[in-house]
């Protein structure tokens, strides 16, 4: 029995280590070595090679070619059954943006280095506004959506939490197109982006407060406040 007991707690201690690498990562835009994970978990290297293994062989963790370990994509299959709730929580919000801006609302959110749109929203009342098809990718530094998931990489990586930011592009997806977006900040684990995109350009001093603030309702109701 108590060998039982042990070993119990030996799995259970694992298990928490293995969480607690994930969320490190997770925290860590620009990723970990492993020297510094386990600095972060007070264990020993060899402790944290065994656990990034065991991670890897599932693909939740990725080792880059400069050795810094990320999460992997493994993480994306448990991620799907999460953005239907995502979404549902995003669309009131995207629909009452897109409505004031007279723009395409959308949230992107990262896959790897790529955008993905998983919601649009078009506006009720104009003749004319760009079509944006939910599924969509393109890379992260091209397009407002994915300069503003950046944006927020370098937020979380300075600490700050917050941000008034937002980022705005002009034909870089599709010409004549103006988009602006702002990052999804403080919950852990998500990299998104809420933005706008009209044919021409219309006025960011405008705007960009409204898309600022669906952003940061978005977060809230993400978080439960």
């Amino acid at each position: 029995m108590a060998d039982e007991r042990r070993a119990g707690a030996e799995r259970s201690q694992t298990l928490d280590r293995g969480l607690a690498v994930l969320e490190l990562l997770a925290d860590a835009p620009t990723g970990l070595t492993y020297t510094q994970l386990a600095a972060e978990l007070g264990v020993g290297r060899p402790v944290v090679y065994r656990l990034v293994a065991s991670l890897s062989a599932k693909d939740f963790v990725s080792r880059r070619s400069d050795g810094r370990l990320t999460l992997g994509m493994g993480l994306t299959r448990l991620a799907s059954s999460v953005l239907p709730l995502l979404r549902d929580a995003a669309v009131p919000l995207l629909r009452g943006l897109a409505d004031e801006a007279g723009a395409t609302a959308h949230l992107t959110v990262a896959e790897g280095e790529e955008a993905l749109a998983i919601a649009v929203v078009e506006p009720r009342w104009t003749d004319l506004h760009v079509s944006y098809r939910v599924g969509s990718r393109h890379a992260l530094h091209a397009g407002a959506a994915g300069r503003a998931i950046l944006a927020g990489r370098r937020t979380t990586a300075e600490g700050t939490g917050v941000s008034t930011a937002y980022v705005s592009t002009d034909g870089e997806l599709q010409a004549g197109a103006h988009g602006l977006a702002a990052p999804v900040l403080g919950i852990p684990g998500l990299e998104a982006s809420v933005g706008v995109v009209c044919l021409g350009a219309f006025d960011d001093a405008a705007v960009a407060p409204k898309v600022v603030a669906c952003a940061t309702a978005l977060a809230g109701r993400l978080a439960g406040h």
